[in-house]
């Protein structure tokens, strides 16, 4: 597929950076020289130098040959512009666009100004809607490092530490269904050492340490998550560490759907404080340096079960959540934009990183990706994809046991809902036409997990 993404900034460059690892044909506009040669150096794709809402500029990155257009340059702006170009010039079909102000987020104005008559956009992706959601999802499940609902609602995708209370230490995975008969769980990945493990016969055992994704029912996942030793309660008190719209889109949601929490906001900008204190009405706002151990203590962070820091400086974020976690915070929540930081988070004894880049990413994917694929998340630190997608009637994985379907190494089913059934992945599970199947890939066999699910 041919690919234009403009902007070269981390969103962009994640974004490009994914999409030509994965063979496709990418070009990255920015006017910004550095940038544009940084993405160059690092990525097997073409990069131009350019203001991305001018249709010379497009047209040298060979707008009218691609299939896709991705605007995520820091202006709403020029991101819209730059999709109206490519709908009025050069006819692109599919067109993605960042938009960040809540000010064009407003559901009364998206169905009138977002549509082909007007401003031609087909998808529109908000990085701080979607990470404000993320951190929503964590403070239901406190004891996971990563939680995402899939099969509209019916499934769970959930990543937990194993830590030396897991009661499955050292069982092999097939055993565990024996050891819980009645309980529908999948587990699709290991992740030692940076290594992503799929259990293919079974034989493997957890150790401490390990980060393990799962798949289950819903209506099991407070028994699935005690069976990792994880008893955890809901979260009922959160320190929001940054006043940003991430921040602000996050005390709305614990505001409007988590009546049992109570939430506090530290902000360092006075005039920001008190606008973010006109806004919200059960939240309480305290104006000072989330670095201040003082200021902690007056948010009361020692008694605090949560601790989410959301602002705009990776590294006040961790140094905060580092702090909390020394003066008495049961957990801390931490956004990191810099690839290179994570890999050190979960040695500092942060318990959940929240990356932007990466939930860009996946909301990009679930609008590319080929057949029917109706939702992608990518697992920490972009090591894999997991992907819900209808089975076609064509397709190989339709009709035969699994374990007689020929599945790709690197791939892995978790579970198949049909209808309002959730049906956890066996080797006699047969799989129906229609069906939604959950499926786990390693990094780079995302391809074979469309083509398996594809028609033939």
């Amino acid at each position: 597929m041919r690919i234009v993404i403009c902007g070269a900034g981390i969103v962009g460059s994640a974004i490009a950076t994914h999409l030509a690892a994965e063979q496709n044909d990418v070009t990255v506009i920015d006017h910004d020289v550095e940038k544009v040669q940084r993405i160059a150096e690092h990525a097997d794709l073409s990069a131009i130098v350019g203001l991305a809402s001018h249709p010379d500029v497009l047209e040298r990155a060979g707008l009218e040959q691609a299939e896709l257009i991705i605007a995520v340059t820091e202006s709403d702006e020029v991101n819209m512009v730059a999709c109206q170009m490519a709908h009025s010039l050069f006819k692109t079909p599919t067109k993605i666009a960042r938009i960040r102000s809540n000010a064009y987020l407003r559901t009364d104005l998206q169905s009138k100004v977002f549509s082909t008559e007007n401003m031609p956009i087909d998808f529109i992706i908000s990085p701080e809607q979607e990470v404000a959601s993320a951190v929503s999802r964590q403070l239901r499940l406190p004891g996971a490092f990563d939680v995402k609902e899939l099969g509209g609602g019916k499934l769970q995708l959930v990543g937990v530490l194993c830590d030396s209370n897991c009661p499955i230490i050292d069982t092999p995975l097939r055993h565990l269904t024996d050891l819980f008969p009645d309980l529908s769980i999948t587990i699709v990945a290991i992740l030692r050492e940076n290594l992503v493990t799929i259990s293919r016969d079974g034989t493997d055992e957890l150790k401490t340490g390990d980060r393990v994704y799962f798949v289950c029912d819903t209506d099991h996942l407070e028994r699935a998550m005690a069976a990792f030793g994880h008893h955890e309660h809901r979260t009922s008190s959160v320190v929001i560490a940054g006043g940003g719209n991430i921040g602000q889109l996050l005390a709305q949601e614990i505001e409007s759907g988590y009546s049992e929490i109570k939430s506090k906001i530290i902000e360092v900008n006075k005039d920001q404080a008190r606008t973010i204190a006109a806004k919200l009405s059960n939240t309480s706002v305290i104006c000072g340096d989330v670095l201040d151990a003082d200021i902690l203590k007056e948010a009361s962070v020692g008694s605090s079960e949560t601790f989410v820091a959301v602002s705009n400086d990776d590294e006040v974020n961790i140094l905060s959540a580092l702090l909390a976690k020394r003066i008495g915070a049961k957990y801390a929540v931490v956004l990191v934009n810099m690839q290179g930081f994570l890999p050190l988070m979960s040695t500092l004894g942060v318990d959940v990183v929240i990356n932007p880049p990466q939930i860009t990413v996946s909301s990009v994917l679930e609008h590319i990706r080929r057949g029917r694929i109706i939702d992608v998340h990518s697992i920490v630190e972009g090591l894999g994809e997991v992907l819900e997608a209808e089975a076609l009637s064509g397709s190989n994985l339709v009709g035969q046991p699994l374990r007689k379907s020929r599945i790709p190494k690197g791939v892995t089913v978790g579970a198949v809902l049909r209808g309002e059934l959730v049906i956890p992945a066996r080797g006699d599970t047969i799989i129906e036409a229609g069906d939604h199947v959950i499926l786990f890939a390693k990094q780079g066999k995302s391809r074979q997990a469309e083509n398996i699910l594809s028609a033939r």
